[in-house]
Order: structure tokens, then sequence, then C-alpha cells
């Protein structure tokens, strides 16, 4: 028991305060995908705050409205899932309207009207939609550019989650081009001058991309919004805005050249990525604390002689073992707020769906080790009166763990590798923070080596860990 509690307050150490305090402004939740500089990026090389064009006109909203404002990043593609939900109150993250959109969400006035470019290398002359016509054409999942690269007549759409990825495809040679905004473009050409990018003509099958701000169906902040958009456009405020962000993309600068990899635009970020390295070892480490625990208390109501328990436990481990960890992680971060009125943090929402996901996998592990002691031992625990609890805790458990430690070293490995899942719904580890990197600097490849060293090296330390442990179970015997 003492051990559960200890779990349940390592768990609720992730779930920080989930309400404001009496009297203070009243919190607005904005959701966004800070991959899309200069729209919405970290500070990666600062404060590690989401920063862009969209959060600065968010804050001079807010502070018009008398809001506290509160940033929630995640995937684009999450996005009005998030919203649907009830995760956010709404979404800046250069979201242009749609019919489809219209379905599920209302937007405000446009704030902002951008146009869409082909990005592809530089060695390639793309100017209009129908000269990609049968190429490989790469586009953000959930995004405008999805509508307009269907209408391309036989070319074969590839949707990715985030720019960085479609830039690393058209280097690698894996996509022809990609259909991207223009500030963006802008951007990552700049960053890599071995890409290029034109506008696409207006009239050729493609409009300028309207931005609003999209709200839940039926919000009463929709008209707010829209009155403090009116203010700001007539006082030249967020035209002040747009200028500033718009003139910090020209900052940008490219490669060293040689091999294309310069691994000296990671020396500022140097810090901001290591802390990943914290987060992701507290994650891991408290998933598979909370895994082994309830993973046992599993096994035992497997071997148990209650029906009632051996079908719950069966049960569990099918639905966990059948059904995909990210499923279970989406479901449990975006629908509990729904469902119990709770606002689960990201980090406590990525424990509890890897801690009852591998505790699915150990229970087998577990009861596997628990029936390979040697019957006798607990025939004679039974004939000196030897309670059942004590029995467990103190003879049984300890030579089962000891049987299946290499099985255990094993899943706190495949935990620190698949963390990187947590990335996802916008938990700063080591990944997430990769792919921060990769929005700010326009560069897809260094930030991952780079990450993939470290992994490799927490996952050598672990493993040697292990070895020392079990050198010293084995003297022990």
């Amino acid at each position: 028991m003492s051990t559960i509690i200890v779990v349940a307050i390592l768990l609720l150490v992730f779930s920080g305060s989930s309400s404001s305090a009496e009297g203070a402004k009243k919190t607005i939740v904005m959701g966004t995908s800070p991959d899309y500089a200069p729209y919405e990026s970290v500070d990666a090389k600062g404060s590690g705050e989401i920063v862009g064009l969209d959060i600065d006109i968010a804050k001079a909203i807010a502070d018009k409205l008398g809001y506290e404002l509160q940033i929630s990043g995640m995937d684009f593609n999450s996005l009005i899932a998030a919203l649907q939900t009830g995760r956010v109150d709404f979404v800046m993250s250069a979201m242009s309207v749609t019919d489809e959109r219209k379905q599920s969400v209302d937007f405000s006035k446009v704030y902002y009207v951008a146009r869409n470019t082909i990005i592809s290398k530089a060695n390639h002359n793309y100017g209009t939609l129908e000269e990609l016509s049968g190429k490989r054409i790469g586009v953000q999942l959930g995004s405008t550019q999805e509508t307009v690269a269907a209408s391309i007549k036989n070319a074969e759409i590839k949707k990715l989650n985030k720019i960085p990825d479609m830039i690393q495809e058209i280097k690698s040679g894996r996509i022809d081009a990609a259909i991207v905004e223009d500030a963006v473009a802008l951007g990552n050409t700049t960053a890599n001058p071995d890409l290029k990018f034109t506008m696409i003509p207006s009239g050729d099958g493609d409009e300028d991309q309207g931005y609003s701000v999209a709200f839940p169906k039926g919000s009463p902040l929709v008209d707010e919004f829209n009155e403090a958009l009116q203010e700001l456009e007539a006082s030249g405020e967020k035209e002040a805005i747009v200028t500033k962000w718009f003139d910090s993309i020209m900052a940008t600068t490219g490669p060293a050249g040689g091999l294309n990899l310069d691994f000296t635009i990671l020396r500022d970020y140097m810090n901001y990525m290591m802390k990943g390295i914290y987060v992701t070892l507290l994650f891991t480490l408290v998933s598979a604390l909370f895994g082994f625990v309830w993973g046992a208390i599993l096994s035992l109501f497997k071997i148990s002689h209650v029906r009632p328990l051996q079908w719950f436990a069966t049960a569990y481990t099918s639905v966990f073992r059948g059904t995909p960890l990210l499923l279970q992680l989406f479901l449990i971060y975006f629908a509990t707020p729904q469902l119990l009125d709770y606002d689960i943090s990201p980090l406590l929402a990525a424990g509890l769906a890897f801690g009852l996901n591998s505790a699915a996998y150990l229970s087998e592990t577990i009861r596997a080790g628990i029936m390979a002691v040697d019957r006798g031992q607990r025939e004679a625990a039974m004939a000196l009166g030897i309670p059942y609890r004590t029995m467990m805790i103190s003879i049984i458990f300890p030579q089962a763990v000891k049987n299946i430690l290499p099985a255990l070293v094993n899943e706190c490995v495949a935990l620190l590798k698949e963390s990187s899942l947590v990335s996802v719904i916008g938990v700063q580890d080591l990944m997430r923070r990769a792919t921060v990197v990769q929005a700010n600097t326009y560069r897809a490849f260094e930030a991952l080596l780079f990450v993939g060293v470290i992994y490799y090296v927490l996952v050598l330390i672990l493993t040697s860990l292990a070895r020392v442990l079990e050198r010293r179970l084995r003297r022990s015997d």
C-alpha cells in the first residue's frame, strides 16, 4: 500500500495546479502548434516560452479583454480535438477558415492573409500547380494546403505532422516539393540555400489564406475577440507586431556547407535541449514504477482463485496489449477533461498512459517469474504458518524479480525510447525539444542526431546499471 501511495504522489508531481487563485484574472487557454515560425515557436535560446506573431496578437487581445493568457502547445492536427474536448478556449496557430472546419468550430474575423508557395530543391523550378502534376507533394496534416494539393492531377500527396519533417523529406529526395505558407517558406529557404520557393500565382487553383482564431461552437468569446481585433487594426498595433516578426525571419543564416550539416547552430540551444533529459528520465522512472506496481497486482489477480479478479486482469491485459499506445495516450489526455471535468496535465496523462500500458505487459512477465519459483518454498512457508501476504512479499517476490530482471530492464529501455511519443501532446521531453529547435533553426537533421546520441547514452547507462545489479544479486545467492 505504501508503494502505491508513493507512486500516486510522484504522479501528482506531474499535474501541477489546475485552477487559478481566487481574485486573480480569469485565465483563458490558447492552443497552438509551436513549430511554425514566425507565427508560433519556442524561444529555446532564452526563456523557453512559446513566442511569435500569433502569440503577441493573442496577448494583446487578452490584455484588452482582461484575461490572463495561458498557452498550451501540441501538434497541429490535435488542435481541433483540444477545442472540442474543452482542453483549450481558443486556437491561434496560423489556422485558415474552411467549410469543413466550420462544421466543428467557430471562427473570428480574419487577422492575417498569407500566400501559398511551392518549396523545392534549388535545381528545380516549379512555378505553378500544373507543373506539380505527377509529382510527390508534401503538406502538413490538417492544414488547408491539403486541399490545394488534392487539386493537383496525378500527384502523390504525403501528409506530415510538422514543417521541418517536410523540409527534410525534400532534402532527402523522398518528395519533390512541398506547399507551405509564404513566411514559413522564406525562413526555410533562407536557412537552407539548397532550397528555393516560388509564390503560387493567384487564380492558379489557390486562394490567399486568411488566418482566423478558432473557438468551440457557440463560444461567447467570438464577438469579444472580433472587437479586440478591430481595435488592434485601427491603432496600428497589429501591423507593428506583423512587421516585428517578419523582419526576424531575415536574421536566419544558412549552413556552413560541406556535408550540409552545421552543428554549430545547436550551440545556443544546448541548455534548452539538455533540460529535456530530466523530463524524459522522470517520466520513464514514474511510468516504470507505476507499471511495475500495478503489473504486480494484476499478476496476483491472475494467479488468484477468485474468478472475477482473474477475468478482470485477463480483460485488462487484452485491451491494453490489443490497442495502440498512442491511441491510449490520446484518449486519456483528451477524454479526461470532457468525461471527468479534470484538466489533466500532459505529463500526468503521459505517465498514466505509459504506466497502464506497461503494467499489461509486466503482469505476464511477473506472473511467469512467480510461477518459476519452486513450489516447495510456498508449501514450506504455509507449513510454518507464514501469512500469504508476508510470504509473497518476503519470499516469493524477491526470487521472482531476480528471475525476470533482464525482462524488467528491457521494459525500462523500451519505455525510455518510446517516451518520444509524448511529444505529440506537448510534453517537453527530448524529442519535443528537438522539434522545437528544428522549427527555430529551419534545419531538420542536426537536432535529431544530437538527441539520438543522448537517447543512446541514456540506454547504455541504464543497461550498465542493470548489469551491476544483476551481478550483485548473483553474488547474494
